[in-house]
């Protein structure tokens, strides 16, 4: 028995969001870039590794070629970084991105900042991330052993639940919330794909870096004493990261 083409469904087409992040240039100096990224998020597997980007050529003065967008793309993905897609920018260097073999994002396509894309002091970095993306979240890890200097425990989408000590030099990174029920003494970067809306808790904030979004400050000694190794949160307030004791807790 034949079956019409016309009864069978050979494709869909349907919506889905966007869960690419954007990378924004000042420079396409390849060498400065290198530089730059090995500082920020070193040269090996991050929290980022395997993320989709678009470059975001908005802050970006000069005109490229294809030849130069192409180099970006490779020197990408030795950091395990993929850009896709270009957003921003003139028509100039839209051309030159679309023929690196970019797709070319119109402006009401949803995406968030890559932490580190810029910085206004050593102390304080601060990226401006559009809403991210709605998405489900995983449920939240939970991690009921110290975290040893030198570890890293990575909560992709979704919170991240500490109940024994975080030693200095580990590094705690969520895409949602961090809880830490015991000395926080190593970083906790929360929010890490661009939820401006994440917090960092802990009953004893003895951190050495923070960050929510991208936005990041390192501590050292800075806290005052109504905060250090007292009950603690951090969360954004606009793009200015706050770190205020927990009230109530004492």
């Amino acid at each position: 028995m034949n079956t019409r083409s016309s009864d069978i469904t050979l494709f869909e087409f349907k919506s889905v969001g966007l869960n690419v992040l954007s990378f924004v240039p000042v420079t396409l100096d390849t060498t400065q870039l290198e530089t730059a990224l090995g500082e920020k998020i070193g040269r090996g597997q991050h929290f980022l590794s395997g993320s989709q980007l678009a470059l975001d050529f908005d802050a970006l003065p000069e005109i490229p070629t294809a030849i130069d967008v192409k180099a970006v793309i490779m020197l990408l993905q030795q950091f395990y970084l993929h850009a896709v897609a270009c957003k921003g920018g003139n028509t100039a260097q839209q051309a030159a991105a679309r023929e690196a073999g970019l797709i070319v994002l119109d402006s009401d396509s949803i995406l968030t900042s890559a932490p580190g894309a810029a910085a206004n002091s050593p102390a304080e970095e601060v990226v401006t991330p559009a809403p991210a993306a709605a998405a489900e979240r995983n449920p939240a890890l939970i991690i009921t052993r110290p975290v040893r200097t030198g570890q890293q425990v990575y909560a992709r989408g979704g919170d991240l639940i500490v109940t024994a000590l975080v030693s200095a030099g580990a590094e705690l990174i969520a895409d949602g919330n961090i809880h830490v029920y015991a000395p926080l003494r190593g970083r906790a970067l929360a929010g890490a794909r661009g939820d401006t809306m994440a917090r960092v808790f802990t009953t004893c904030m003895e951190a050495e870096l923070v960050s929510i979004a991208g936005v990041y400050r390192t501590l050292d000694d800075s806290l005052p004493a109504s905060i250090r190794s007292k009950p603690s949160q951090v969360y954004l307030d606009q793009d200015k990261l706050v770190i205020e004791a927990l009230q109530g807790t004492n």
